[in-house]
């Protein structure tokens, strides 16, 4: 056994529907993945390669509690996105194989502080302050793939405050998770416990405090948080 010099971190982890938890490992995000959302944001929506930024694993917030807006922002914007969690790993994984290492799925949000990120954009600095900081990927309950199956296609939609903000299709992602999978295993080494966040369609937009959040990928499932 390690003798570990202080108590270690606690494993992070999503509930399953039904029961039992899935242990994250790493958040992977996907950047500008539906076409609307890259012109919105200022972007060229032809196929360039997917990009990708990362948020800490204990950044979940689960079980529908609450998120408290984040420190040294005035901009916290919201962005719905289907979750895909890995039960295998590897790398130069082939688009062909790339769904037999798919777990299961779920809703999620990519909260982001949009006036850090849009600083950092314009130094030429990371987003890491943007994007990682605490509480800002609530999470709704893990569904396994052998249950539902490998959503392709489908309504992604967020209300605030019971008024539609975010409505897509899964079918307008630019890459879809196959491709996502694989582009991703070139660059890194992914493994079980992996969540990869697919990216957000248009309608970005900031929320304030008191916002009731309430998110839903057919077939998948719903996130629900409320901003404190």
């Amino acid at each position: 056994m390690v003798d570990f010099v202080i108590p270690p971190p606690s494993v992070a982890a999503v509930p399953v529907a039904g029961g039992g938890a899935f242990p994250v490992r790493r958040v992977y995000c996907v950047g500008r993945n539906y076409a609307e959302h890259a012109r919105e944001m200022g972007s060229d929506p032809d196929r360039e390669p997917p990009f990708f930024f990362m948020k800490p694993a204990d950044a979940l917030v689960i079980d529908g509690a609450d998120m408290p807006y984040p420190p040294q922002s005035n901009s916290l914007h919201h962005e719905m996105e289907l979750v895909v969690a890995l039960s295998e790993g590897g790398v130069d994984i082939q688009e062909a194989d790339a769904l037999r290492h798919v777990w299961g799925y779920a809703a999620g949000l990519d909260m982001t502080r949009r006036d850090l990120q849009n600083a950092a954009k314009k130094e030429g600095k990371p987003w890491d302050m943007g994007k990682a900081f605490d509480a800002s990927a609530p999470i709704g309950l893990m569904v396994p793939a052998a249950k539902i199956g490998h959503p392709s296609r489908g309504l992604i939609e967020l209300k605030v405050n019971g008024q539609v903000r975010q409505t897509s299709d899964l079918s307008k992602m630019i890459w879809d998770i196959p491709e996502t999978i694989a582009y991703l295993s070139r660059l890194v080494r992914l493994a079980p416990g992996d969540l990869i966040f697919t990216g957000t369609p248009e309608g970005v937009a900031a929320v304030e405090r008191g916002d009731l959040l309430e998110g839903v990928v057919a077939g998948v499932g719903t996130v629900r948080t409320r901003i404190v």
